[in-house]
């Protein structure tokens, strides 16, 4: 493999993506998830989510414009997906259930790979927990 260098191989990168109500995202990621967020006044409509790691990811309004992402946008590796799905599910999320991977009746991906479960935040986006051992 060759290793090149541009204007971008030192950036501290990040991801992003949009949701139709910010206060409502920030409610569910901070009170359901239980993540970290944090907002910028001179940002309005713009809120980080902190993730372990130290990796932030940009959240940001969009309101009626907002389409939510045809794929995960978040993956969240846990130690074990069927305790994370259980206490998700005991604080009000609602797996995703799929014919193709198939999932079970309490949305988790078993037909080979690490087990993973998807579910959707409060714009439609698309999030997961992965197992990660």
């Amino acid at each position: 493999m060759t290793t090149t260098t541009g204007p971008l191989t030192d950036s501290p990168a990040f991801s992003g993506f949009s949701v139709d109500d910010l206060d409502a995202a920030r409610s569910f990621y901070e009170e359901v998830l239980g993540l970290r967020t944090s907002v910028e006044p001179e940002m309005r409509g713009v809120a980080h989510l902190h993730l372990a790691g130290g990796r932030d990811v940009l959240v940001y309004a969009k309101g009626a414009a907002h389409a939510p992402a045809s794929y995960t946008v978040l993956n969240f590796p846990v130690p074990d997906v069927d305790a994370a799905v259980a206490e998700l599910t005991g604080r009000g999320v609602r797996f995703l259930q799929y014919d193709q991977p198939p999932t079970d009746p309490t949305g988790v991906m078993r037909a080979g790979g690490p087990l993973i479960a998807w579910f959707t935040d409060p714009a439609g986006n698309v999030l997961s927990v992965i197992e990660a051992r």
